[in-house]
C-alpha cells in the first residue's frame, strides 16, 4: 500500500489518533469534512447549470441575429 508503512503501523496511528481526539469528535469532523465536500459539489453542480443556461441564451441571440440578418437579406432583394 504506501511505501514503508504496514498495516500494523496504520492500525497503531489510528489507535493513537482515536485516544487523542475520542470518537465523537472524530465522527463529527467526519461530518463537517463530508458536509464540505458535498457543498463543494453542490456548487460545481450550479456552476456548470448557469454555464450551461448562458450557453444556451448565447445561442439563441446568435441564432436570432442570424435569422434578423437573412430576413433583411430578403428584403433587399
Amino acid at each position: 500500500m504506501f511505501s514503508g508503512i504496514s498495516i500494523w503501523q496504520l492500525l497503531i496511528l489510528l489507535a493513537i489518533v482515536v485516544l487523542l481526539f475520542g470518537t465523537k469528535k472524530l465522527r463529527n469532523m467526519g461530518g463537517d469534512l463530508g458536509g464540505a465536500v458535498k457543498g463543494f459539489k453542490n456548487a460545481m453542480k450550479d456552476g456548470e447549470e448557469e454555464q450551461d443556461q448562458k450557453r444556451l441564451a448565447d445561442d439563441e441571440k446568435e441564432a436570432t441575429e442570424q435569422k434578423t440578418e437573412k430576413d433583411k437579406e430578403k428584403d433587399q432583394a
